[in-house]
This record gives structure tokens, C-alpha cells and sequence, in this order.
């Protein structure tokens, strides 16, 4: 959980529970029972979400580091065969090879 959520949670959850305490003073002003719930409802949800996106978070992180690796092999590989070629055959067939580029 990002610390920004993690803060707005406890703060949110402090703030509800005042305002419950208080219900009978706040009635008057408009805030019922049943806003205070939904907005504990969606405090729940919001905590869930969050839970969620770090479980994703981390399964990326993991990804992208496997996908890295297999990008420097690709790239070493293409590196290294491309020197092969250069350097066994003449500039005009390199194309052939799928080498458009020039010493």
C-alpha cells in the first residue's frame, strides 16, 4: 500500500469514528448513519484495491525483470552474430544478411 492511501485510510477511519461518536451533533448538519457506513464501505474498498494493486505491482516488477533479461540476451546475440557476418563478408552482401547498416 502506497503511503499516501496508507495515511488517507488512517486519517479517513479516525475521522469516521469521531463522527459517529458525534452523530446526534452532526445529524442536524446532514451526516447520517448511512453516509457514515458508505463512507467506511468505501474505505474497505479502497484498502482491498489497494491490496490488490500492490499484488499486481509486484507480479509486473518480476515480469519486466525477466522480459529484461531476455531483451540484453537478444540484444548480445544480435550483437555478436551481426560482428560474424561483417566480418566473414564483404559490405555489399551484409543486406543480404538483413545488416542494413555500413562500417
Amino acid at each position: 500500500m502506497t503511503k499516501t492511501i496508507e495515511i488517507q485510510l488512517e486519517k479517513s477511519r479516525t475521522f469516521a469514528k469521531g463522527m459517529k461518536r458525534h452523530i446526534s451533533e452532526m445529524g442536524e448538519r446532514g451526516v447520517t448513519n448511512d453516509e457514515i457506513a458508505k463512507f467506511e464501505n468505501d474505505l474497505d474498498i479502497l484498502e482491498l484495491q489497494s491490496a490488490e494493486v500492490d499484488k499486481i505491482r509486484a507480479e509486473l516488477t518480476e515480469k519486466v525483470r525477466r522480459m529484461n533479461e531476455t531483451f540484453m540476451t537478444v540484444k548480445e546475440t544480435y550483437s555478436e552474430t551481426k560482428k560474424v557476418i561483417k566480418g566473414y563478408y564483404p559490405q555489399e552482401r551484409w543486406i543480404d544478411y538483413g545488416i542494413p547498416d555500413k562500417r
